[in-house]
């Protein structure tokens, strides 16, 4: 018997596993669980069932025998280890077969049920990915730090991606700087494809309804890819219609404008309905046509094969207790906001209100302002985690973990991040126009006025100055902190704590 998840739809996995269609099982569960620790967006859960739904019919047509279990089954138990073990009493196979799956949890529940049931647990290397945990740990073994863009340079010589040669293509390996253009006017993205709701996904949307009507999340509209035919559509989309300028314009941002240039595609390469070469192939095809700038281009490639398997090797790398890291000792509780999007901030209004909406926001409104504003107001960060997990579409616990922990967080302690991404709200009005929207006054540290943003940043310098006084590279603005005033440094710390008063935060 070969157990598949809701993020192993790769059609390749059943001849990778070695199975016989003539004698072996296919196991695919639907479970409650997973959508309520933690809450999962309502959209986030439809596109996962309907995205299983949409291949087990596929493997069947192909002669496949799949054992597909529905979320709103009389005898579904509700858990994957439950119905692992159900299923393991039903078929008697000799032993269990799966893909290395995303999240530590799931790899032990299912060696436990194995355990438990006296059979072999053989697990596999997953082939979507282009470098495997093993790989990762032999670059990472002996270096002080493990900087992305060392293991990036990498990958592009092994895979030969954008390569001259030994040299790159462009006589340079990264264009970043070329690419934090904002927007002086609105912009005018592109409309993205739509595929609208079919009979299997209107299903799933009924029976999610009826079991499970409590998650968070809007459902008025819903255009997420379910099938491998709308991935490859969203994909040529992106390539065709917004890559060109995604590079210029991939750290911008513009109040109520969710997609801008970015790709959308991450939900449906994390459920791998579509595979990491091919996307590459495409966009690499783009700048060869001359269709797409090498900095729009090479940024995106960036982002596949190399931050997408640096996340994935560190979470393998630093094992199963990653996800409950918090270097900087911070207890705050997340704020009801979160949930609701109801907070006078305009700039996390406006994201939030867009997960709510859409079960997505682009790395920067994930970074920059949810991320940044729990770093530095002092979020708890497995709560923090949780949401990321449970609110984005793409989320899945490989990605998740390091990307808040790690990059947004800094709770590893510096492991992802050589410094922590904070920021003022001098960030986010030089990449947005929230702050001409807002109640508060971004030029203001103190008050009841004074931008939350800058109220935080300021107070969590002087919390950790001690911390990072040795980091260099943040040693000019630690300077700032030690000349200020005795007196403002209190005024920063007395707002800050107001600040978390008065928006739920305590403990933090």
């Amino acid at each position: 018997m070969a157990v598949l998840f809701g993020d192993q739809l790769d059609r390749q996995y059943p001849d990778h596993l070695g199975l016989d269609k003539s004698e072996d099982a296919i196991l695919m569960v639907e479970v409650r669980e997973e959508s309520t620790d933690p809450p999962s967006h309502v959209q986030r859960t439809v596109m996962f069932l309907s995205a299983m739904r949409h291949h087990a019919a596929w493997l069947r047509d192909r002669g496949w025998r799949v054992e597909y279990v529905e979320i709103d089954d009389d005898e579904n138990t509700g858990a994957f280890g439950s119905e692992i073990t159900r299923a393991i009493g039903r078929l008697r196979p000799e032993r269990v077969a799966l893909i290395r799956p995303g999240e530590h949890r799931v790899l032990n529940i299912v060696r436990g049920c194995c355990g438990n049931a006296g059979i072999s647990c053989a697990v596999a290397e997953d082939p979507h990915f282009l470098s495997t945990p093993e790989e990762f740990a032999a670059w990472a073994e002996g270096r002080k730090e493990l900087t992305m863009e060392y293991f990036y340079r990498e990958q592009r010589k092994k895979l030969g991606v954008l390569m001259d040669g030994n040299k790159p293509v462009g006589g340079q390996w990264n264009f970043d700087k070329e690419n934090r253009k904002s927007f002086k006017r609105t912009p005018r993205s592109p409309a993205l494809p739509e595929f609208g709701v079919d009979v299997v996904t209107r299903g799933v949307i009924n029976a999610v309804r009826a079991v499970l009507p409590d998650l968070p999340g809007r459902m008025e509209r819903f255009n997420w890819p379910v099938t491998r035919r709308q991935a490859l559509i969203a994909l040529n989309d992106f390539v065709e219609k917004r890559l060109p300028k995604f590079g210029d314009y991939q750290d911008a941002m513009w109040l109520e404008q969710r997609t801008l240039y970015h790709a959308l595609i991450s939900g449906a390469i994390n459920l791998k309905l579509i595979d990491p070469r091919e996307v590459v192939e495409k966009a690499v095809g783009a700048y060869e046509s001359g269709h797409a700038p090498l900095n729009a281009v090479e940024g995106f490639v960036r982002q596949i094969i190399g931050w997408r398997e640096y996340i994935r090797g560190i979470y393998w790398l630093e094992g199963d207790g990653y996800g409950d890291r918090n270097a900087l000792g911070h207890h705050g509780s997340l704020p009801a906001f979160f949930w609701t999007g109801e907070t006078d901030m305009a700039c996390v209004r406006d994201a939030i209100g867009g997960v709510l909406d859409l079960g997505y926001a682009h790395h920067i409104s994930r970074l920059m302002v949810t991320g940044n504003f729990a770093l530095i107001a002092g979020i708890e960060p497995k709560e923090v985690a949780d949401w990321y997990l449970g609110m984005y579409i793409d989320g899945v616990d490989w990605v998740t973990a390091p990307n808040v922990i790690g990059m947004a967080l800094h709770a590893d302690g510096g492991i992802v991040g050589t410094k922590p991404y904070a920021a003022s709200g001098k960030y986010i009005k030089k990449m947005s126009n929230a702050c001409e929207h807002c109640r508060y006054s971004v030029d203001e540290r103190t008050g009841e006025n004074a931008c939350p943003f800058n109220t935080f940043y300021w107070d969590f310098l002087i919390r950790h100055k001690e911390r990072f006084k040795r980091n260099h590279r943040m040693a000019m603005i630690l300077k700032h902190v030690d000349t200020m005033p005795r007196e403002e440094r209190v005024a920063i710390t007395s707002s800050a704590s107001e600040a978390r008063k008065r928006m739920g935060i305590s403990g933090g």
